[in-house]
Parts: C-alpha cells; sequence; structure tokens
C-alpha cells in the first residue's frame, strides 16, 4: 500500500483527522493491509482538512475534506483510478493555491513529521545552524541586518538592529526570549509552526543565542496552544540529545539552551515588555521605554525578543545568504509573510508570499471572497486592533510602509473578512471593549479612554438627530488621537485604528453621513 500522510495539526484535528486517522487503521486491518501512514505538519489549506495525502510516481495526490465515512470508499478507489473519488484533489503540488505561494517559512508544511530529526535535517534543517557557527557571531548579526529582515509583529522593527545592540552589550548573562503569545484575532502561523516545524524554531533561536552571546532562551506560548507546548517540549529534548542545544551548541564551543513558559490568558502579555514581567513571575504590566529590552530586558539584563516567525526565519537567512532573502519583497518590506486569512472567507488558510501582493489578490484570488456568499464588506488587517479596510482599497499592496500611509498595518499578518451583513458601529465598541478588558491599567489613556469610548459610541448610536450624532462623532474622534498618541503601548495606541477606520469608511453604520465622519 502506498505511504499516506494525514496532519497532525490542532485545527486538522479539530476537524476530525484523528477521526479518519483510526478509520484508516481499522479498515487497513479488516482488509489485511499494511498500513503506513505518517501524521504530518498541515499544508495550511484549512478548508480541506483533513486532507489526506497519497504518494504516486506522479507526485502526493490529494484527498478532502475527509470523514472518517469516506475511508472505506477511498481505499477501494486507491486500488484503481483515485481521480475518480470524488473528494480526490490532484497533485496537491499544482493546487493554485498552493501553487502560487512563495514557501521560505512553510517550505516543509505537510511534508515533514513534525518531531522526526531526520525528515527535518533531509530538507535543509539545521544547516543554517551549520553555517552561523562557520562565520562566527559578528558575521551573523551583519547577514541577518544585510537581509533587511523586519520583526513579523505590529513594530516590522529591523531585527539586524536589535542583533548588533544585544551582542555589543556587556553582560555576563544574556537571553533570547521567543514571543509565541499569538493573541491575535485571525492568527495562526506561529501555532502552525511550532506544532508543524518545532526544530526551525530552535534552530533560529540557538543561531541568535551564539550571535548575540546569550546563553539561555525563553519560547513565552499562550495557554490556549496545549498542542504547541507539548510538541516544542518534546523537541527541546530530541535537540538537546542530538547536540543541538546544551554546552556545545552545533559544535561551536557555546553553550545555549532554552525551555517553554506558558503564559495565563492575558493579551497584554503580547507586548514585550508585558511578556518580560510575566517571565519573571510578576503581573504582565507595560514598561516605560527607555531602557529597552535590548538594554535592560528579562531581570534588567540584555535581551533579544523576536517573535515566531521573526526567529524562524534566521535558519533560512544564514543557510542561503542575505541577498538570497532580500530577492523577495519590495521597498523596505523584504522577504515573504505568512498570511493568514480567516472570518467569513470561502477558502481560509494560510499563504505566504513576497511582501507586494494586493490585499484584493489575497481575499478574493485566493480566499475566494466571503463563505456566506454576500458582498464584502471589509476586511480588517492586523488583529482586532487592525484598521478595518474597505473594498475601495483593497488594490493596496501589502506592504508595511503602504498600509501605514493609509492609517492601516499588516501587524502578524492575520486577515479577517467581513461580508456586508457585519455591523461596523458594533465592531468599533467591541475594540474599545477589547482594549478596556485587556488592558493593563498603567497608562490613564488606555485605561480610561477605551472605557469613555464605549460611551461615546453609545451615545453617538442613541442620539436623537444628526447634530447629535455629530457632536459624538467629533469627540470620539478625538478620543482617538487621545489613544494613539498618548498610551503607553500599542494596545491603547492602536485601538484607535478599528475605530477611526469604521467611522471613516462606513459613516451609515453609525448613522451619519459621509460627510459629518471625514470632519
Amino acid at each position: 500500500m502506498n505511504r499516506l500522510y494525514l496532519p497532525c495539526d490542532s485545527l486538522a484535528r479539530a476537524v476530525g483527522a484523528d477521526a479518519v486517522a483510526s478509520a484508516l487503521e481499522t479498515q487497513a486491518e479488516q482488509r489485511h493491509w499494511p498500513l503506513d501512514l505518517h501524521r504530518t505538519s498541515s499544508r495550511g489549506l484549512y478548508w480541506l482538512e483533513p486532507m489526506l495525502e497519497v504518494d504516486t510516481p506522479e507526485g502526493r495526490i490529494g484527498f478532502g475534506p475527509l470523514t472518517a465515512a469516506d475511508v472505506p470508499s477511498l481505499l477501494d478507489a486507491l486500488q484503481g483510478d483515485a481521480s475518480a473519488h470524488p473528494l480526490a484533489l490532484g497533485l496537491v503540488e499544482q493546487l493554485p493555491y498552493l501553487h502560487s505561494q512563495q514557501r521560505l517559512l512553510f517550505a516543509r508544511a505537510g511534508i515533514t513529521r513534525p518531531l522526526s530529526l531526520d525528515d527535518y535535517r533531509a530538507h535543509g534543517g539545521f544547516e543554517g545552524l551549520a553555517r552561523a557557527v562557520t562565520l562566527g557571531g559578528e558575521q551573523t548579526a551583519t547577514a541577518v541586518f544585510d537581509s533587511g529582515l523586519r520583526g513579523r509583529g505590529g513594530a516590522a522593527f529591523p531585527a539586524g538592529i536589535k542583533w548588533r545592540t544585544v551582542r555589543g552589550t556587556q553582560a555576563a548573562q544574556k537571553y533570547i526570549v521567543c514571543n509565541a503569545d499569538e493573541g491575535d484575532s485571525g492568527t495562526f502561523a506561529d501555532r502552525m509552526l511550532m506544532e508543524g516545524d518545532p526544530f526551525l524554531l530552535i534552530e533560529g533561536m540557538a543561531i541568535a543565542g551564539i550571535s548575540v552571546g546569550a546563553s539561555y532562551g525563553y519560547i513565552y506560548v499562550r495557554s490556549e496552544y496545549p498542542q504547541a507546548v507539548a510538541t516544542l517540549r518534546e523537541a527541546l529534548e530530541i535537540a538537546r540529545r542530538n547536540g543541538y542545544l546544551g554546552a556545545n551548541v552545533g559544535g561551536s564551543g557555546q553553550a545555549f539552551d532554552m525551555e517553554v513558559r506558558v503564559g495565563a490568558g492575558a493579551y497584554i502579555c503580547g507586548e514585550e515588555t508585558a511578556l518580560l514581567d510575566s517571565l519573571e513571575g510578576k503581573r504582565g504590566i507595560v514598561r516605560a521605554k527607555p531602557p529597552i529590552p535590548a538594554l535592560q530586558g528579562l531581570f534588567g539584563l540584555p535581551t533579544l525578543v523576536h517573535n515566531v516567525l521573526t526567529l524562524a526565519s534566521v535558519p533560512l537567512i544564514l543557510a542561503k545568504g542575505a541577498q538570497f532573502y532580500r530577492d523577495y519583497g519590495m521597498g523596505r518590506s523584504l522577504g515573504t509573510m505568512p498570511f493568514q486569512l480567516a472570518g467569513n472567507v470561502r477558502h481560509g488558510g494560510l499563504v505566504e508570499r513576497a511582501f507586494g501582493l494586493t490585499l484584493r489578490e489575497l481575499v478574493e484570488d485566493y480566499g475566494g471572497g466571503t463563505a456566506s456568499g454576500r458582498p464584502l464588506k471589509a476586511a480588517q488587517v492586523g488583529g482586532p486592533l487592525g484598521a478595518w479596510v474597505p473594498p475601495s482599497q483593497f488594490d493596496t499592496p501589502l506592504d508595511y510602509e503602504a498600509f501605514a500611509a493609509m492609517g492601516a498595518m499588516l501587524g502578524h499578518g492575520g486577515v479577517v473578512v467581513a461580508d456586508d451583513s457585519l455591523d461596523m458601529a458594533h465592531m468599533a465598541r467591541f475594540a474599545l471593549q477589547f482594549c478596556a478588558e485587556e488592558s493593563c491599567g498603567k497608562c490613564t489613556p488606555c485605561r480610561i479612554g477605551s472605557t469613555r469610548g464605549m460611551e461615546v459610541i453609545d451615545r453617538l448610536l442613541a442620539a436623537p438627530d444628526q447634530d447629535h450624532r455629530e457632536q459624538q462623532a467629533i469627540i470620539l474622534k478625538d478620543l482617538c488621537d487621545t489613544l494613539q498618541y498618548g498610551s503607553l503601548c500599542a494596545l491603547g495606541g492602536m485601538t484607535s485604528y478599528p475605530v477611526a477606520s469604521a467611522l471613516k469608511h462606513f459613516p451609515a453604520d453609525f448613522g451619519l453621513h459621509a460627510a459629518e465622519a471625514e470632519q
């Protein structure tokens, strides 16, 4: 019997992958067939999960979305013309959704088994670490700087500057901290990578450690990701046993080890300084900067803080070279970004492409429009504090600077799609409510402004006439300015984005005329 591949990704499992695996085992036993089933990571074509892949001389062919009830007919089809099965998808690599992507970070997605070191090394794993050991710390940091890699979070700060700062700071102890507190709505790339390709993150952190002179690291994972936590912890043990962590990392002569820490469900701990407080055993509260974490971070010592996608980009940069990475993207937005499609969208999943494709390509070509079939109303890009982008701006390239120029952000690459039934006034109020509930309480604009904002929207919607609504809209816009420019961190600062964009682009949902919303 041909080798079969079925994802063990938590989303695939949530929609029945384990039941499909059990049915395959039962059917194979009943038919007295040897079953060669590999549980792999997911391709990220989530609307087709559970998706089973089968080895053929032409390549892997796919079937999905499967249920356990489909297994008998599928096994029958595999004995004859498999392409005739109603759930046959053809060659997986040729599916338009996947074929047009530029997968660098997720090159192994759906191909390798998460905890197989042999699979990882067979597909280029630890080549970046070997190159870093050869180059030495200074040239490794230079390679990251020259690649143009920017942090794959909200600020998009150049990674190489952080590396050089931490490397150049003298201290007896330094740390690497991975922010894996992926709390934004519609985002799942970190989870996919930690569950499906954990050695990539480990390799990126090890390279960072030996480059900047840090001997210990922490991966701070949100508590809602138990499978990622378990997978990472097992992968760390495997890496230690094979010399990729410990006293002599990859033969470098330098020590580096790390551990997984689990968060307690606070959105604010996605902010790097609140995360550091949480790691220290304190309540997660945002710190004033300066000093920056690169100089005084965890336990007051120099700390390199990056999110999962940033650190996972490093092995490829070292293995292929800075110029290889720079050849992807546009302007100052270099490399690729794993965009995540969610919400009211027909084809939800992961799309890794170089910066520069448009939001329309992402939502309409990849996403296939709304799942409901109703007209598109907007897409929220960058999480719950991202701006609502109307279809009139969908031709904007997905680029950090292009989005900033129109009062929006790319953030972690999450895109939540909405149809014309969504009430934007309700969503603006929800953003303020979210801020009020998740605020650490340290600064006044965030702590109090978010609550006042909900009250203003309530008054606006209850206003008896246009004049009163217009007065409340002016107050709401002033409050957005206060939040944006007066808050200590991005939680308060970016709450203005969904509110202001909803008010600007969808004034009718607030009972306003377009001219009033623009004032």
